[in-house]
């Protein structure tokens, strides 16, 4: 069953420059099959130079940026995206054994910067090794995190793992993605970051989810559970954080401000309710 929803996004960014800078910029929502864009606007800086580096269709996007002379940079983004998700009843989910997965996915299979899935081995199987099917795990792990880690603004930084967060307990929606996808390449179930827009969350921010592959199929799940899972707007995806950062810099640089919305009209968020029986699909 497919829904689609158009979201208006508008995120501003401002930092102070300490030095000149060069920027990789992930803010760009994607333009795939299943999510169109229009009145797609990018303005920075008056005198600083970009480009929108070179991509394929469902290909994270990336604006480089070369700060010059500027001691102050301001980036303002604006999009109208239409998105399409797709219901998916339980019992249509079948695991396949690895030698059927795509080859496509078989690289989030193997543990990364911030994932570490190779020293959770243990960890996960007692947890979650006993039950036997990769979605009914996958549920359970998203569910594990949303109860015995804290949501703490301030708790982690940009070098948090995984591993990290299962030991203090505590982290933001990063941290709550990265530890999904642990677990989840633990059991030997593909799973990615996802990063993008959430529609109507509060305190209003870029968010991160994960995606596990079942099937051959990714399907969507947000641990923190603050964001409708039918209101996300894909920005890219990647094996962590690493990947999909909204901003990498080289150089120094100080953010100074930052300002995210995403809003829909009659929008209607999916609910425990809604989803009972049912996963939810977002392909690019």
């Amino acid at each position: 069953m497919f829904q689609a929803m158009a979201f208006q996004i508008n995120a501003e960014l401002q930092y102070d420059v300490l030095m000149q800078s060069t920027v990789l910029l992930s803010i760009h929502a994607l333009a795939t099959q299943n999510q169109t864009l229009q009145m797609e606007s990018f303005k920075v800086t008056p005198g600083v130079k970009w480009e929108e580096l070179p991509m394929g269709t469902g290909e994270n996007r990336y604006i480089r940026l070369d700060t010059g002379d500027a001691t102050k940079l301001e980036v303002s983004y604006s999009v109208m995206a239409e998105t399409r998700h797709t219901m998916v009843s339980h019992e249509e989910i079948q695991g396949i054994p690895i030698s059927e997965i795509h080859r496509s996915a078989i690289s989030y299979l193997f543990p990364s910067r911030y994932c570490q899935s190779d020293r959770m081995g243990r960890l996960a199987m007692k947890m979650f090794g006993g039950i036997d099917h990769p979605y009914h795990q996958t549920v359970a792990i998203a569910d594990w995190i949303f109860e015995n880690i804290d949501y703490l603004s301030g708790a982690t930084n940009e070098e948090t793992s995984a591993y990290d967060t299962v030991t203090q307990r505590a982290g933001v929606c990063r941290d709550f993605a990265h530890l999904g996808i642990a677990f989840c390449r633990a059991l030997s179930i593909p799973a990615r970051y996802f990063a993008g827009y959430a529609c109507n969350m509060q305190p209003p921010d870029f968010h991160a989810c994960f995606e596990a592959c079942i099937g051959n199929r990714w399907f969507i799940f947000d641990p923190t559970r603050l964001a409708a899972l039918n209101g996300l707007v894909r920005i890219g995806t990647g094996r962590d954080a690493a990947d999909a950062a909204v901003a990498t810099i080289f150089g120094q640089m100080q953010m100074t401000g930052m300002s995210v919305s995403c809003v829909a009209d009659e929008f209607q968020p999916l609910n425990a309710a809604d989803l009972a029986g049912r996963a939810l699909l977002i392909e690019p």
